[in-house]
């Protein structure tokens, strides 16, 4: 890693809300201060908890707010909370003197790219989704650069097309180091590796489809399953009932901290369809079923899964078709072709981009050193 010195260039990254962007913004983080860029995070007061490991010189905490549809109350209250982060973070930008503020989407991001903006610094916002989201959308229209963690980006405002490198969505070390393990093929009665994962957002309907699918199974099938499942605290205890009762080899939690390399040892990923889940399915290079997200006003996790699916990645089914029953019916088709599962890993890799931090750093380097972006792929 090259010397971070005081002179160097200061480069605020701005993230916040949820691990989904927390990840890509860390990723960025640790590329650029090998570079020998000093990095401060900027970041919510919720997701500062978080943030304790970020690669950073310093972290800049202000508080933020998601408006909401559904109060108009809660709405007038979002946006008084992020107007005194826009003033919190105003000052504290003001103070520090950045060469640029790159952003990772979420509204708890406009506090600190707006105060740039209206300080005329450059401001780079990063899209991990297929479609562009709400914040960064409000964003688009002050920023020097917009990097996409997709080739193809939904949403887009007009005029906003020569302003957009696509990147790829960075993605941790951890995920790295994972990406060099091998997959596994399945073999004729060898033992399924299967990972379950809900994130933040859903765990729960894994928690009831996966298992109730696992017990419609025949009994020389649930013998050669080997589960890894993120559940809710609340429903562990059932979860951990149900695979108990069936004989299932199983690890159910509320979190892993090594689920990269959990996804790695897996021969079938079963999950949510955040931005930073496909990412790390393309680069680990592992077959997936998808359920995306339902409910979202952008539909962005379905747009993510549809990347995966047209490479023959993946099978994304939308919530009100996942079954028990479905899902039984399935893994009872993995069963009887095994090879399927390698080719949709080999499927993975070829959207998979490990070097997108690296893709960004050199971006974001070259608006320091006053380039213009240059258009990649």
């Amino acid at each position: 890693m090259v010397e971070v010195s005081g002179k160097a260039p200061l480069v605020i990254i701005a993230a916040g809300g949820t691990g989904g962007h927390l990840f890509p913004a860390e990723a960025l983080a640790g590329a650029l201060r090998a570079r020998g860029v000093r990095v401060v995070l900027a970041t919510d007061t919720r997701a500062a908890r978080f943030a304790e490991r970020f690669p950073a010189d310093d972290i800049i905490e202000f508080p933020a707010a998601t408006p909401s549809n559904r109060s108009p109350l809660a709405a007038v209250k979002a946006m008084m909370t992020l107007g005194r982060g826009f003033f919190s973070a105003f000052g504290a930008i003001k103070e520090r003197g950045p060469a640029v503020v790159v952003g990772f989407g979420g509204y708890p991001t406009v506090p600190p790219l707006l105060a740039a903006a209206f300080q005329r610094l450059p401001v780079v916002i990063h899209e991990q989704n297929a479609v562009l989201g709400r914040a960064n959308l409000l964003l688009s229209h002050w920023t020097t650069l917009i990097a996409t963690g997709f080739p193809q980006v939904g949403k887009l405002p007009k005029g906003a097309q020569q302003r957009v490198v696509h990147v790829g969505n960075p993605v941790r070390p951890a995920v790295i180091e994972a990406a060099r393990v091998p997959f596994q093929p399945l073999y004729e009665n060898g033992v399924l590796h299967l990972v379950v994962t809900g994130g933040s957002q859903g765990a729960r309907v894994m928690s009831d489809i996966v298992p109730a699918a696992v017990e419609l199974l025949p009994d020389h099938l649930r013998q050669r399953l080997a589960i890894v499942q993120q559940a809710r605290q609340e429903d562990l205890q059932r979860v951990r009932e149900i695979y108990a009762r069936l004989g299932v080899a199983a690890e159910v939690d509320a979190f892993f901290a090594d689920l990269p390399a959990r996804m790695a040892a897996a021969q079938l990923v079963i999950g949510r369809a955040g931005a930073s889940t496909v990412a790390e399915l393309a680069v680990i290079g592992r077959p997936s079923i998808l359920v995306p997200l339902p409910g979202s006003l952008d539909q962005d996790q379905a747009a993510n899964a549809a990347v995966l699916a047209r490479a023959s990645a993946t099978t994304a089914v939308a919530q009100t078709e996942f079954t028990s029953q479905w899902l039984a019916d399935t893994l009872k088709e993995v069963f009887g072709d095994p090879a399927s599962l390698t080719r949709a890993a080999a499927a993975a890799h070829t959207v998979g981009y490990p070097d997108a931090a690296e893709r960004l750093a050199d971006q974001i380097i070259g608006i320091v050193s006053g380039a213009k972006p240059a258009a990649i792929s």
